[in-house]
């Protein structure tokens, strides 16, 4: 079991009454992570259960909750003393918040629980478990997870060490398949570029067949496809819904239904300009990015400067709000990070991309601003992707 640095925040919660609930993209480790959890609770009256297995669905299906209860304890919980129950995949059985609010009411029972989709999982237990829930958010891996997978013993440089061209190049190798692979954890454990792909289409397929086959039940879905390897092409560039919409010969609010979906399942996120009252005319043009650098590179075969962009997204967006800015001329910043540091994305930084950085930077008021940079540079002030 590789460890995933999420559970040094849900260990925090072990021992608390409330539920704790694990949401994020198929394929990033939940079940893994879930089971990790598991292992380590201390006790004899706990059980996991797989709602992927229609099997197991069949126990939550019932309308009198106490039968649930009797079908719990032929399975060997107590309900005289401290219980353990972890789901996974609880968006296959849509009473379930209901179910988990009747146990922690009556039994006192401790949830761990997982799901895909997190605009139900936020939505029906922000109704039921106000204020008793704890949602953790579980993404690929971030680079130094990546190193973690790959038995890689570096000490990543932080922002504001020297950073030498021998250290660069000792890292570069790995980075450089972090970027282009991504972070989903099976496709980082595999070892020939020809797994990888594969696993990467699995991913793709799994998702498709799984989350809007079974859970969007949409009636196009061929127009969801389509609107998937769209969305792939076009990372890190604003979302035109007219366009699309016009593209893909369905109206907008189909489309924002389609988009809103697939950024509730994890498969994209969107970004909102960061403005402070200049160019309110670009304001209400997010910007796109596929839920994972490898997948994106996998569906559209991006070029370089828009995959290493993708990629540093994916680690920013992890403990961070992240927005973009750009002008009306066209200028821009890739990154506004907490409303107060700009990052500037650039395979190979040229000095005027340091002094545009400094005066949009100045000119929004921001107090840092860096260039992230893939490869060696010289410049200052220069942050290294693989430090983000």
């Amino acid at each position: 079991m590789k460890p995933r640095l999420l559970y040094n925040e849900i260990e925090k919660y072990l021992d608390s009454p409330e539920a704790v609930i694990i949401t994020g993209m198929r394929r990033t480790g939940k079940t893994t992570l879930l089971r990790f959890i598991h292992d380590r609770v201390e006790s004899g009256n706990k059980i996991f259960l797989d709602l992927e297995n229609p099997l197991n669905r069949k126990y939550f299906e019932e309308e009198n909750y106490e039968n649930i209860r009797s079908a719990l304890n032929v399975l060997g919980i107590s309900f005289s003393k401290q219980a353990f129950i972890f789901i996974d995949e609880i968006q296959f059985v849509r009473n379930l918040p209901s179910v988990v609010k009747y146990f922690m009411d009556h039994y006192k029972v401790k949830f761990f629980l997982t799901g895909s989709a997190s605009y139900y999982l936020k939505n029906l237990f922000a109704e039921s478990l106000a204020g008793r829930k704890y949602i953790f958010e579980l993404f690929p891996l971030s680079f130094r997870e990546f190193l973690i997978f790959k038995e890689v013993n570096f000490n990543i440089p932080t922002d504001g060490a020297q950073v030498t061209k021998p250290i660069c190049d000792l890292i570069a190798p790995y980075y450089e398949e972090y970027i282009v692979f991504g972070g989903f954890p099976g496709v980082v454990l595999k070892e020939t570029s020809d797994e990888k792909n594969r696993s990467l289409d699995d991913i793709f397929t799994s998702f498709f067949q799984l989350e809007v086959l079974q859970l969007g039940d949409f009636r196009r879905n061929n127009v969801m496809r389509d609107l998937m390897l769209l969305l792939a092409q076009r990372s890190g560039s604003k979302l035109d819904i007219l366009k699309l919409s016009s593209e893909l010969g369905i109206s907008r609010h189909t489309l924002n239904t389609y988009i809103s979906f697939l950024e509730g399942t994890y498969f994209i996120q969107t970004i909102k300009p960061f403005s402070k009252g200049r160019d309110t005319e670009i304001r209400k043009m997010p910007k796109v990015y596929l839920c994972d650098s490898g997948l994106a590179n996998r569906l559209a075969r991006l070029d370089g400067g828009t995959l290493f962009e993708s990629s540093i997204f994916s680690n920013l967006r992890l403990k961070n709000e992240v927005a973009y800015y750009q002008k009306k001329s066209g200028v821009e910043i890739d990154f506004v990070v907490n409303g107060k540091i700009g990052y500037e994305t650039k395979v190979s930084p040229r000095g005027q991309d340091v002094v545009k950085l400094q005066g949009l930077c100045t000119e929004l008021g921001l107090s840092e601003c860096r260039i992230i940079s893939k490869t060696f540079s010289k410049l200052d002030p220069i942050v290294y992707g693989f430090m983000i």
